[in-house]
Protein backbone atom coordinates (compact mmCIF):
# COMPACT_ATOMS: atom_id res chain seq x y z
CA UNK A 1 0.00 0.00 0.00
CA UNK A 2 1.02 3.60 -0.50
CA UNK A 3 2.16 5.90 2.30
CA UNK A 4 -1.12 7.79 2.00
CA UNK A 5 -3.07 4.56 2.44
CA UNK A 6 -1.05 3.50 5.48
CA UNK A 7 -1.60 6.93 7.05
CA UNK A 8 -5.33 6.69 6.37
CA UNK A 9 -5.41 3.24 8.00
CA UNK A 10 -3.68 4.71 11.05
CA UNK A 11 -6.33 7.45 11.18
CA UNK A 12 -9.10 4.87 10.90
CA UNK A 13 -7.56 2.87 13.74
CA UNK A 14 -7.42 6.03 15.84
CA UNK A 15 -11.10 6.64 15.20
CA UNK A 16 -11.92 3.06 16.14
CA UNK A 17 -10.26 3.64 19.50
CA UNK A 18 -11.92 7.04 19.99
CA UNK A 19 -15.31 5.58 19.15
CA UNK A 20 -15.14 2.77 21.70
CA UNK A 21 -12.28 3.48 24.08
CA UNK A 22 -12.56 7.17 24.99
CA UNK A 23 -15.44 7.01 27.42
CA UNK A 24 -18.12 7.22 24.71
CA UNK A 25 -17.31 10.93 24.62
CA UNK A 26 -19.59 11.50 21.64
CA UNK A 27 -22.77 10.70 23.54
CA UNK A 28 -24.76 13.63 24.93
CA UNK A 29 -26.89 11.89 27.55
CA UNK A 30 -24.97 12.91 30.67
CA UNK A 31 -27.55 15.10 32.41
CA UNK A 32 -28.14 15.79 36.10
CA UNK A 33 -28.25 12.46 38.01
CA UNK A 34 -31.43 11.23 39.76
CA UNK A 35 -32.43 13.59 42.53
CA UNK A 36 -35.07 14.17 45.16
CA UNK A 37 -35.88 17.06 47.43
CA UNK A 38 -33.68 16.96 50.55
CA UNK A 39 -35.24 16.77 53.98
CA UNK A 40 -33.79 20.21 54.70
CA UNK A 41 -32.75 22.62 51.97
CA UNK A 42 -29.19 23.79 52.74
CA UNK A 43 -28.04 27.41 52.67
CA UNK A 44 -26.40 28.47 49.40
CA UNK A 45 -24.30 31.45 48.37
CA UNK A 46 -24.10 32.30 44.66
CA UNK A 47 -20.75 33.89 43.73
CA UNK A 48 -20.58 35.76 40.41
CA UNK A 49 -17.22 37.18 39.26
CA UNK A 50 -17.86 39.99 36.79
CA UNK A 51 -15.53 42.22 34.79
CA UNK A 52 -17.07 44.73 32.37
CA UNK A 53 -20.33 42.82 32.12
CA UNK A 54 -22.87 45.67 32.13
CA UNK A 55 -24.24 44.60 28.73
CA UNK A 56 -25.03 40.99 29.66
CA UNK A 57 -26.16 41.44 33.28
CA UNK A 58 -29.68 42.61 32.28
CA UNK A 59 -30.08 39.22 30.58
CA UNK A 60 -28.52 37.01 33.27
CA UNK A 61 -28.91 38.62 36.69
CA UNK A 62 -32.74 38.89 36.81
CA UNK A 63 -33.25 35.10 36.36
CA UNK A 64 -30.58 34.49 38.98
CA UNK A 65 -32.33 36.83 41.41
CA UNK A 66 -35.59 35.01 40.66
CA UNK A 67 -34.34 31.51 41.56
CA UNK A 68 -37.12 29.37 42.97
CA UNK A 69 -35.10 27.94 45.84
CA UNK A 70 -36.89 26.66 48.99
CA UNK A 71 -33.92 27.31 51.29
CA UNK A 72 -31.89 30.40 52.15
CA UNK A 73 -29.74 31.81 49.36
CA UNK A 74 -27.91 35.01 48.54
CA UNK A 75 -25.86 36.39 45.64
CA UNK A 76 -22.41 37.91 45.94
CA UNK A 77 -21.39 39.68 42.73
CA UNK A 78 -17.69 40.53 42.68
CA UNK A 79 -16.95 43.53 40.48
CA UNK A 80 -13.48 42.66 39.22
CA UNK A 81 -12.11 46.06 38.28
CA UNK A 82 -14.85 46.94 35.80
CA UNK A 83 -14.76 50.23 33.91
CA UNK A 84 -18.33 50.10 32.59
CA UNK A 85 -20.37 50.42 35.78
CA UNK A 86 -20.98 46.70 36.22
CA UNK A 87 -21.54 47.04 39.97
CA UNK A 88 -24.02 49.90 39.57
CA UNK A 89 -25.95 47.96 36.93
CA UNK A 90 -26.15 44.96 39.26
CA UNK A 91 -27.46 47.08 42.14
CA UNK A 92 -30.04 48.73 39.89
CA UNK A 93 -31.27 45.36 38.61
CA UNK A 94 -31.59 44.01 42.16
CA UNK A 95 -33.58 47.09 43.13
CA UNK A 96 -35.87 46.70 40.13
CA UNK A 97 -36.49 42.94 40.23
CA UNK A 98 -36.02 42.01 43.89
CA UNK A 99 -35.68 38.30 44.64
CA UNK A 100 -32.59 36.87 46.29
CA UNK A 101 -30.54 39.36 48.31
CA UNK A 102 -27.56 40.75 46.40
CA UNK A 103 -24.22 42.08 47.63
CA UNK A 104 -21.70 43.75 45.34
CA UNK A 105 -18.04 43.56 46.33
CA UNK A 106 -14.92 45.13 44.82
CA UNK A 107 -11.71 43.20 45.67
CA UNK A 108 -9.18 45.42 43.92
CA UNK A 109 -6.56 44.27 41.42
CA UNK A 110 -5.22 40.73 41.80
CA UNK A 111 -1.72 40.37 43.27
CA UNK A 112 1.09 38.80 41.20
CA UNK A 113 0.45 35.16 40.41
CA UNK A 114 -3.35 35.30 40.71
CA UNK A 115 -5.64 35.28 37.69
CA UNK A 116 -8.36 37.89 37.92
CA UNK A 117 -11.28 35.47 38.04
CA UNK A 118 -9.79 33.35 40.82
CA UNK A 119 -8.90 36.46 42.82
CA UNK A 120 -12.52 37.60 42.46
CA UNK A 121 -13.77 34.14 43.45
CA UNK A 122 -11.50 34.13 46.49
CA UNK A 123 -12.95 37.44 47.63
CA UNK A 124 -16.54 36.41 46.92
CA UNK A 125 -16.17 33.04 48.61
CA UNK A 126 -14.66 34.68 51.68
CA UNK A 127 -17.60 37.10 51.95
CA UNK A 128 -20.10 34.32 51.38
CA UNK A 129 -18.34 32.17 53.97
CA UNK A 130 -19.27 34.64 56.69
CA UNK A 131 -22.81 33.33 56.39
CA UNK A 132 -21.57 29.72 56.66
CA UNK A 133 -23.38 28.35 53.57
CA UNK A 134 -23.25 24.64 52.90
CA UNK A 135 -22.94 25.12 49.14
CA UNK A 136 -21.44 27.69 46.80
CA UNK A 137 -22.74 28.18 43.28
CA UNK A 138 -19.94 29.63 41.18
CA UNK A 139 -21.41 31.02 37.98
CA UNK A 140 -20.19 33.47 35.35
CA UNK A 141 -21.85 36.79 34.66
CA UNK A 142 -22.77 35.77 31.12
CA UNK A 143 -24.66 32.66 32.25
CA UNK A 144 -28.47 32.65 32.49
CA UNK A 145 -30.24 30.09 34.68
CA UNK A 146 -33.75 28.72 34.47
CA UNK A 147 -35.78 29.45 37.65
CA UNK A 148 -35.30 25.90 38.98
CA UNK A 149 -31.56 25.68 38.23
CA UNK A 150 -30.27 26.17 41.78
CA UNK A 151 -32.87 23.84 43.25
CA UNK A 152 -32.04 21.08 40.77
CA UNK A 153 -28.28 21.41 41.31
CA UNK A 154 -28.57 21.22 45.11
CA UNK A 155 -30.99 18.29 44.93
CA UNK A 156 -28.60 16.38 42.65
CA UNK A 157 -25.60 17.04 44.91
CA UNK A 158 -27.48 16.12 48.08
CA UNK A 159 -29.10 12.95 46.72
CA UNK A 160 -25.86 11.59 45.26
CA UNK A 161 -23.31 12.72 47.87
CA UNK A 162 -21.49 14.91 45.35
CA UNK A 163 -18.98 17.57 46.34
CA UNK A 164 -18.97 19.30 42.95
CA UNK A 165 -21.72 19.37 40.35
CA UNK A 166 -21.00 21.20 37.11
CA UNK A 167 -23.09 21.71 34.01
CA UNK A 168 -21.75 22.70 30.62
CA UNK A 169 -23.94 25.68 29.76
CA UNK A 170 -25.56 25.68 26.36
CA UNK A 171 -23.44 28.20 24.46
CA UNK A 172 -24.97 30.74 22.11
CA UNK A 173 -25.26 29.54 18.51
CA UNK A 174 -26.78 32.08 16.15
CA UNK A 175 -24.45 33.23 13.36
CA UNK A 176 -22.61 31.17 10.79
CA UNK A 177 -19.25 31.10 12.56
CA UNK A 178 -20.94 30.15 15.85
CA UNK A 179 -22.67 27.24 14.11
CA UNK A 180 -19.37 26.07 12.71
CA UNK A 181 -17.20 26.48 15.82
CA UNK A 182 -19.29 26.38 19.02
CA UNK A 183 -20.73 22.82 18.93
CA UNK A 184 -17.26 21.61 17.97
CA UNK A 185 -15.82 23.41 21.01
CA UNK A 186 -17.99 21.31 23.34
CA UNK A 187 -17.34 18.19 21.24
CA UNK A 188 -13.56 18.62 21.54
CA UNK A 189 -13.86 19.35 25.26
CA UNK A 190 -15.84 16.15 25.84
CA UNK A 191 -13.32 14.23 23.76
CA UNK A 192 -10.52 15.49 25.99
CA UNK A 193 -12.51 15.02 29.20
CA UNK A 194 -15.17 12.33 28.58
CA UNK A 195 -18.06 13.10 30.90
CA UNK A 196 -18.66 9.45 31.77
CA UNK A 197 -15.05 9.06 32.81
CA UNK A 198 -15.17 12.27 34.88
CA UNK A 199 -18.29 11.03 36.67
CA UNK A 200 -16.92 7.59 37.50
CA UNK A 201 -15.87 7.31 41.17
CA UNK A 202 -12.14 6.73 41.45
CA UNK A 203 -11.42 8.01 37.95
CA UNK A 204 -8.26 10.04 37.40
CA UNK A 205 -10.02 12.26 34.85
CA UNK A 206 -11.31 15.49 36.37
CA UNK A 207 -13.01 18.45 34.71
CA UNK A 208 -15.73 21.02 35.25
CA UNK A 209 -17.41 23.76 33.24
CA UNK A 210 -16.60 27.05 34.90
CA UNK A 211 -19.84 28.79 34.00
CA UNK A 212 -21.88 26.65 36.39
CA UNK A 213 -20.26 24.89 39.35
CA UNK A 214 -22.05 23.93 42.55
CA UNK A 215 -19.39 23.30 45.19
CA UNK A 216 -19.79 21.99 48.72
CA UNK A 217 -18.23 24.61 51.01
CA UNK A 218 -16.51 22.01 53.18
CA UNK A 219 -14.94 20.47 50.08
CA UNK A 220 -13.69 23.89 48.99
CA UNK A 221 -11.96 24.30 52.36
CA UNK A 222 -10.51 20.80 52.22
CA UNK A 223 -9.13 21.38 48.72
CA UNK A 224 -7.92 24.87 49.70
CA UNK A 225 -9.51 26.47 46.66
CA UNK A 226 -9.11 28.88 45.11
CA UNK A 227 -5.69 29.53 46.74
CA UNK A 228 -4.33 26.13 45.67
CA UNK A 229 -5.13 26.90 42.00
CA UNK A 230 -4.46 30.65 42.05
CA UNK A 231 -2.35 30.63 38.85
CA UNK A 232 -4.74 28.56 36.74
CA UNK A 233 -5.93 30.07 33.48
CA UNK A 234 -8.18 27.05 32.89
CA UNK A 235 -9.64 27.38 36.36
CA UNK A 236 -12.59 25.01 35.96
CA UNK A 237 -10.49 21.93 35.20
CA UNK A 238 -8.02 22.88 37.93
CA UNK A 239 -10.86 23.30 40.42
CA UNK A 240 -12.31 19.88 39.63
CA UNK A 241 -8.89 18.27 39.88
CA UNK A 242 -8.23 19.87 43.27
CA UNK A 243 -11.58 18.69 44.64
CA UNK A 244 -11.07 15.15 43.34
CA UNK A 245 -7.50 14.95 44.67
CA UNK A 246 -8.74 16.01 48.10
CA UNK A 247 -11.15 13.08 48.16
CA UNK A 248 -14.27 14.76 46.79
CA UNK A 249 -16.77 13.30 44.35
CA UNK A 250 -17.40 15.30 41.18
CA UNK A 251 -19.94 15.23 38.35
CA UNK A 252 -20.02 16.96 34.96
CA UNK A 253 -22.70 16.95 32.30
CA UNK A 254 -24.59 18.96 29.72
CA UNK A 255 -27.17 21.51 30.81
CA UNK A 256 -30.73 21.93 29.62
CA UNK A 257 -31.58 25.04 31.65
CA UNK A 258 -28.28 26.93 31.85
CA UNK A 259 -27.32 29.19 28.94
CA UNK A 260 -24.49 31.44 27.92
CA UNK A 261 -25.70 34.70 26.39
CA UNK A 262 -22.29 35.95 25.30
CA UNK A 263 -22.23 36.47 21.52
CA UNK A 264 -19.33 35.46 19.30
CA UNK A 265 -20.55 36.83 15.95
CA UNK A 266 -17.16 37.00 14.21
CA UNK A 267 -14.45 34.43 13.69
CA UNK A 268 -12.06 36.81 15.45
CA UNK A 269 -14.23 36.65 18.60
CA UNK A 270 -14.22 32.85 18.59
CA UNK A 271 -10.51 32.81 17.80
CA UNK A 272 -9.75 34.87 20.92
CA UNK A 273 -12.00 32.65 23.04
CA UNK A 274 -10.03 29.54 22.10
CA UNK A 275 -6.52 30.89 21.66
CA UNK A 276 -6.39 32.73 24.99
CA UNK A 277 -6.17 29.43 26.90
CA UNK A 278 -5.30 26.70 24.37
CA UNK A 279 -1.56 26.71 25.08
CA UNK A 280 -2.19 26.79 28.82
CA UNK A 281 -4.18 23.59 28.32
CA UNK A 282 -0.96 22.09 26.95
CA UNK A 283 0.95 23.29 30.03
CA UNK A 284 2.98 25.64 27.81
CA UNK A 285 4.90 22.64 26.46
CA UNK A 286 6.35 22.72 22.96
CA UNK A 287 6.42 18.92 22.93
CA UNK A 288 2.73 18.69 23.85
CA UNK A 289 1.98 21.32 21.21
CA UNK A 290 3.80 19.28 18.56
CA UNK A 291 1.97 16.12 19.64
CA UNK A 292 -1.38 17.91 19.57
CA UNK A 293 -0.79 19.28 16.08
CA UNK A 294 0.28 15.86 14.83
CA UNK A 295 -2.73 14.24 16.47
CA UNK A 296 -5.18 16.76 14.98
CA UNK A 297 -3.66 16.25 11.53
CA UNK A 298 -3.82 12.46 11.77
CA UNK A 299 -7.30 12.23 13.25
CA UNK A 300 -9.16 15.07 11.52
CA UNK A 301 -7.27 16.16 8.40
CA UNK A 302 -5.91 12.90 7.01
CA UNK A 303 -9.34 11.27 6.32
CA UNK A 304 -10.63 13.82 3.76
CA UNK A 305 -7.18 14.30 2.24
CA UNK A 306 -6.74 10.54 1.85
CA UNK A 307 -10.23 10.13 0.40
CA UNK A 308 -9.81 12.80 -2.27
CA UNK A 309 -6.21 11.83 -3.02
CA UNK A 310 -7.21 8.21 -3.39
CA UNK A 311 -10.10 9.06 -5.71
CA UNK A 312 -7.87 11.33 -7.81
CA UNK A 313 -5.01 8.84 -8.14
CA UNK A 314 -6.91 5.58 -8.17
CA UNK A 315 -5.48 4.56 -4.78
CA UNK A 316 -8.35 2.39 -3.59
CA UNK A 317 -7.02 1.55 -0.09
CA UNK A 318 -6.35 5.24 0.66
CA UNK A 319 -9.82 6.27 -0.52
CA UNK A 320 -11.51 3.42 1.36
CA UNK A 321 -9.70 3.99 4.68
CA UNK A 322 -9.95 7.77 4.47
CA UNK A 323 -13.64 7.70 3.60
CA UNK A 324 -14.48 5.27 6.40
CA UNK A 325 -12.52 7.31 8.96
CA UNK A 326 -14.34 10.45 7.84
CA UNK A 327 -17.68 8.63 8.12
CA UNK A 328 -16.93 7.55 11.70
CA UNK A 329 -15.83 11.09 12.56
CA UNK A 330 -19.04 12.50 11.09
CA UNK A 331 -21.21 10.01 12.95
CA UNK A 332 -19.64 10.89 16.32
CA UNK A 333 -20.37 14.59 15.74
CA UNK A 334 -24.07 14.15 15.01
CA UNK A 335 -25.23 13.90 18.67
CA UNK A 336 -23.57 17.22 19.57
CA UNK A 337 -25.13 18.96 16.59
CA UNK A 338 -28.45 17.52 17.69
CA UNK A 339 -27.93 18.84 21.21
CA UNK A 340 -27.36 22.30 19.78
CA UNK A 341 -30.29 21.93 17.36
CA UNK A 342 -28.06 22.56 14.37
CA UNK A 343 -28.36 21.10 10.85
CA UNK A 344 -26.87 17.63 10.76
CA UNK A 345 -25.44 18.45 7.35
CA UNK A 346 -22.75 20.41 9.22
CA UNK A 347 -21.23 17.16 10.51
CA UNK A 348 -18.92 16.54 7.51
CA UNK A 349 -17.40 20.02 8.00
CA UNK A 350 -15.68 18.92 11.22
CA UNK A 351 -12.24 18.54 9.53
CA UNK A 352 -12.35 22.22 8.51
CA UNK A 353 -13.32 23.25 12.05
CA UNK A 354 -10.52 21.08 13.43
CA UNK A 355 -8.10 22.92 11.14
CA UNK A 356 -9.31 26.21 12.62
CA UNK A 357 -8.72 24.86 16.14
CA UNK A 358 -5.25 23.70 15.13
CA UNK A 359 -4.41 27.19 13.92
CA UNK A 360 -5.90 28.76 17.06
CA UNK A 361 -3.76 26.48 19.23
CA UNK A 362 -0.59 27.34 17.33
CA UNK A 363 -1.48 31.04 17.57
CA UNK A 364 -1.96 30.62 21.34
CA UNK A 365 1.58 29.24 21.61
CA UNK A 366 3.01 32.02 19.44
CA UNK A 367 1.33 34.70 21.57
CA UNK A 368 2.62 33.06 24.74
CA UNK A 369 6.22 32.98 23.52
CA UNK A 370 5.91 36.61 22.47
CA UNK A 371 5.08 37.39 26.08
CA UNK A 372 1.41 38.14 25.49
CA UNK A 373 0.07 34.95 27.02
CA UNK A 374 -3.59 34.45 27.89
CA UNK A 375 -5.53 37.71 27.62
CA UNK A 376 -9.02 38.62 28.78
CA UNK A 377 -10.62 42.06 28.98
CA UNK A 378 -7.44 44.03 29.29
CA UNK A 379 -5.52 41.57 31.46
CA UNK A 380 -2.68 39.43 30.15
CA UNK A 381 -1.25 36.42 31.97
CA UNK A 382 2.06 35.88 30.26
CA UNK A 383 3.65 33.27 32.51
CA UNK A 384 2.84 31.74 35.90
CA UNK A 385 4.30 33.66 38.80
CA UNK A 386 4.60 32.93 42.46
CA UNK A 387 1.63 34.28 44.36
CA UNK A 388 1.89 35.56 47.90
CA UNK A 389 0.30 33.22 50.42
CA UNK A 390 -2.53 35.27 51.83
Amino acid sequence: MSAVAWTAVASLAAWGWLLLGQGFFWRTDQRLPPRAAPVRWPDVAVVVPARDESEVLPLTLPPLLAQDYPGRAEIVLVDDGSSDGTGDVARALAGRYGGLPLRVAVPGDPPPGWTGKLWALRHGMALAGAGDPEYLLLTDADIAHNPDSLRELVAAADANGLDLVSQMARLRVAGGWERLVVPAFVYFFSQLYPFRRVNRPGSRTAAAAGGCVLLRAESARRADVPRSIHQAVIDDVSLARAVRESGGRIWLGLADGVYSVRPYPRLADLWRMVSRSAYAQLRHSVLLLAGTVAGLVLVYLVPPVALFTGLATGDGPAAWAGGLAWAVMTATYLPMLGHYRQPLLLAPTLPFTALLYLLMTVDSAVQHHRGRGAAWKGRTYARPEAAPDR
